[in-house]
């Protein structure tokens, strides 16, 4: 693996437990200053004192609840305010939602948290951002997208279908991130399935997760921090990898007509101009 940490700003959201706690500990370990951002406040502060002993640096901590676009908004303006610059931005935040549910923003919860908020978060940090990191999952595969009704789940509600719409929804922007902004370079990555606190709410995920080949936390984190570690010259912009590999989505997760169109939707969902 190249190195290019030694101090560069990274912000990583969903940094309260799972790959993006034990990615935010790898790079604050090489020498990066990490910001974590979480929405639980006892969970982000017992991070913070993971990273602080392993790298002997206390992180700056932020929090904000990617369900309430204005809480995103309000980190985008807090984190400007902190830094000039956002050498990494690691869009990690996700949650599987186990019932339908409906955002004070009127959005169904997985495509606004998922999708819609990390998107925002983005456009408001554009001019600051070095790179664009996203997690997306093998669970596209699932996913039925439309970006003319981006509440379509909430019909016929279910769990996996409405988070795999979420990730294909990952992949598309992280693409078209890489074409409208040619100078971020921006990829998306899956994971693997990885034993997470998405399973603490249903003892059927739960048994899924103890059947499952899952990975840790650490391993699943580390095609993550091999792309945010190595050279964009030697990747392909806009590209979606696993195990450190390039890899080819689904078709419908490729698509650039699609992605255009989920970008234009989506700008218009959160009340962004094009």
């Amino acid at each position: 693996m190249e190195d290019l940490t030694g101090r560069r700003l990274v912000v990583v959201t969903g940094a309260s437990s799972g790959i993006g706690l034990a990615t935010a500990v790898d790079l604050a370990r090489r020498g990066d200053q990490v910001v974590l951002v979480g929405r639980d406040p006892a969970r982000l502060q017992a991070a913070g004192d993971r990273v602080r002993d392993a790298s002997g640096e206390r992180p700056e901590l932020f929090r904000a609840d990617f369900a309430v676009l204005d809480d995103v908004r309000r980190l985008a303006e807090k984190l400007r305010a902190a830094y000039d610059r956002v050498d990494v931005l690691i869009n990690n935040a996700g949650a599987i939602v186990l019932r339908p549910a409906t955002t004070v923003d009127g959005f169904e919860l997985t495509i606004q948290a998922n999708h819609l908020a990390p998107f925002l978060l983005s456009n408001l940090l554009r001019d600051r951002v070095g790179r664009l990191l996203v997690t997306a999952s093998g669970a596209h595969r699932s996913g039925a997208l439309d970006p003319d009704d981006l509440n379509a789940a909430l019909r016929r509600y279910r769990p996996l279908s409405a988070y795999g719409t979420s990730k294909q929804a990952n992949i598309l922007f992280a693409a078209e991130a890489a074409r409208r902004w040619p100078t971020v370079p921006a990829h998306s990555f899956h994971p693997g399935v990885v034993r997470t606190r998405f399973g603490n709410d249903s003892r059927l995920v739960a048994l899924g997760m103890r059947v499952m080949p899952f990975r840790s936390p650490e391993r699943g984190a580390e095609t993550l921090i091999w792309l945010a570690n190595t050279d964009p010259a030697r990747l392909v912009d806009g590209g979606y990898y696993y195990n450190r590999r390039l890899r080819r989505p689904l078709r419908k997760a490729s698509d650039p007509r699609l992605a255009a169109r989920l970008w234009s939707a989506s700008a218009k969902a959160v009340g962004l101009a094009e």
